[in-house]
């Protein structure tokens, strides 16, 4: 049986960065030839980063993604890797066919992937399955492709697949059992979710055995927007044995020696199979039967604890949020709380303290502990801190304007607002705003106030699991030997927003241990008042609730971004209309 040495190069593109990107794949490809690989493999859209959005209808867009690819074969090349097959995910449009092309003219834009091999491309692929739920729009991008290629890479028939492929049974799965494949290709833009990790390897295993064949799985790692890649980028033999892994959220080159099945029959022929589907073979010549030198083995690494996993994914979202829009820094508010300790924390961890700025912001309302911890926490991190009390400014406009109660509240959090925005005008700083998912599920936030900021990394997380992650975070610190970055003062106080004497979350909310149930339930679980009751919860605590929940929808439009890490996050995921009478609560 032959083997082929696999080089999976899970890497970080940027949306629209098409000479960035092609650069990326030049160095990875030139590491891959330095262990020895006869295969390298990059994520779906590699050459322009994944989504790339409505940017598909730019008609120059498209054009520059396929002149990318053309050039990139020829520098591959000229980089003395023209006998190395690397498999690069693109954009295309409808156009004179490669190996396989069931295009006709006018159809519209496709999600590709292509084989580039002594300086050309010697094979295409369009994905066959596209999503449509969640945060995917595919169908309204692409035209999906009904083409497995199947291409014979050192005596091995090996077929391309693209991310969506994977995650529905039938389709090119079936079809590469038919075409007695002994391996498929996933190219991967697969963004991360809390234990999706736990949820690929089963796929991959189904996928393995529906197809017969063994599938090397790579995926893409970054911050995009609102979406973070985890990588976990793995091979798994046609009987389900999981081979190697990949770490999460790092860029990572995994290299592993694949024995696999010799490929038998004509490799130019075609043919029709099933689900609509047909095939069209190819051969790439002057590739060993084996690999050269010691065998390689990447390796099995586990994936981590939850808590872990979304820290990492909240660090890099932000990192890579803060570094490919070149923000030079970022500044937020520190209050003594847990949200803003949290977030300052995960900032420090992303790009580092001399990068944030934390400031204080004290009024009358402001308790000794609030402005201790918040410079403890600054302490323990290393931040710039900075002191600026509101309590003049809110005095000016109080001296000019008669307001009182929930007025004069948000009047508060507004100037507060005023002063980050300012340093930011001044200095160049984001603003990172730190409301949790708790907090705007139900709209406890100051429009232009606390909700204020370009950038939110606490969006997508409850208030329950915001505690999970501080003493995690704490303990990760405490195990390395390192000082713990969140105040214990911070994380067991009562949760405040000061804006008025003795206020506390609990006189509005219910407490978060009963709240974040009802907020999973009705936001990520889609389940009604009826069976919110059902499941246990108080009926008047339900009524209660949902209610909040329908009423923000406006503000939540106009919440700042913030990395996604449940099924359903706040824009992405979760789209309802703002003016809207439907009620659960009757």
């Amino acid at each position: 049986m032959p083997t082929l040495r696999l080089a999976l190069c899970q890497v970080n593109p940027t949306v629209g960065d098409l000479a960035g990107n092609a650069g990326l794949v030049r160095e990875w490809t030139r590491q891959a030839a330095g262990s020895g690989a006869q295969l390298v493999l990059f994520p779906e859209l590699m050459l322009t980063g994944y989504p790339v959005e409505d940017l598909v209808f730019r008609r120059s867009f498209v054009a520059a993604s396929r002149a990318a690819l053309h050039r990139l074969a020829a520098d591959l090349a000229a980089d003395g890797h023209g006998d190395l097959p690397v498999l690069v995910g693109y954009l295309d449009a409808d156009g004179p066919p490669q190996v396989s092309s069931d295009a006709e003219p006018g159809r519209g834009a496709r999600n590709a992937a292509a084989l580039l091999h002594r300086g050309e491309v010697v094979a295409t692929y369009f994905k066959h399955h596209l999503p449509n739920y969640g945060v995917f729009d595919e169908d309204r991008y692409f035209v999906p492709g009904d083409t497995l290629t199947v291409v014979r890479v050192g005596g091995v028939d090996v077929a391309l697949t693209i991310c969506e492929d994977l995650w529905q049974a039938g389709g090119p799965f079936a079809a590469a059992r038919q075409a007695g494949v002994g391996l498929v290709l996933s190219i991967n833009g697969s963004p991360y979710e809390l234990n999706k990790d736990d949820v690929r390897l089963p796929l991959v295993r189904r996928r393995a055995a529906e197809a017969g064949a063994a599938i090397a799985y790579v995926n893409m790692v970054g911050g995009q927007d609102e979406l973070v890649y985890d990588g976990d980028s793995m091979i798994v033999a046609a009987d389900g044995t999981l081979l190697a892994r990949a770490p999460q959220f790092v860029e990572h080159l995994l290299v592993h020696d694949l024995e696999l099945p010799a490929a038998a029959g004509t490799p130019g022929e075609a043919g029709g199979l099933s689900d609509g589907m047909r095939v069209v073979r190819g051969e790439v010549a002057t590739i060993p039967a084996t690999p050269p030198g010691p065998a390689a083995d990447g390796g099995i690494i586990e994936p981590v604890a939850d808590e872990a996993e979304v820290w990492h994914a909240l660090v890099l979202g932000l990192r890579d949020y803060v570094d490919k829009n070149r923000f030079p820094s970022v500044v937020l508010g520190l209050s003594g709380g847990i949200d803003s300790a949290v977030a300052a924390a995960i900032a420090v961890d992303a790009v580092g303290p001399e990068r944030v700025v934390g400031v204080s912001m004290p009024s009358q309302h402001s308790s000794e502990h609030s402005r201790t911890d918040a410079e403890d926490l600054a302490k323990r991190t290393g931040l710039d801190y900075r002191v600026e009390p509101i309590q003049p400014m809110v005095d000016t406009f109080l001296a000019n304007m008669s307001l009182s109660g929930v007025a004069v509240e948000n009047l508060q959090a507004r100037v507060r607002g005023v002063i980050l925005m300012a340093l930011s005008n001044q200095e160049g700083h984001l603003v990172l705003t730190t409301g949790n998912k708790s907090e705007l599920a139900v709209g406890y936030s100051t429009l232009y106030g606390d909700s204020v900021g370009g950038y939110n990394p606490v969006k997508d997380v409850w208030k329950t699991l915001v505690w999970r992650l501080a003493k995690w975070r704490n303990a990760d610190a405490a195990r390395r030997g390192q000082t713990p970055p969140i105040p214990e003062n911070s994380i067991g106080k009562p949760p405040s927003a000061e804006l008025s004497p003795g206020q506390l979350d609990s006189d509005t909310l219910p407490d978060y241990d009963v709240l974040d149930p009802i907020l999973i339930g009705y936001v990520d679980g889609d389940l009604g008042r009826d069976g919110l009751v059902e499941s246990g919860h108080d009926p008047a605590v339900v009524d209660k609730v949902l209610r909040m929940v329908d009423t923000a929808e406006y503000k939540r439009r106009q919440s700042a971004p913030g990395t996604k890490i449940s099924m359903k996050a706040f824009g992405r995921d979760r789209r309802l209309p703002i003016t809207n009478r439907w009620r659960e609560d009757g």
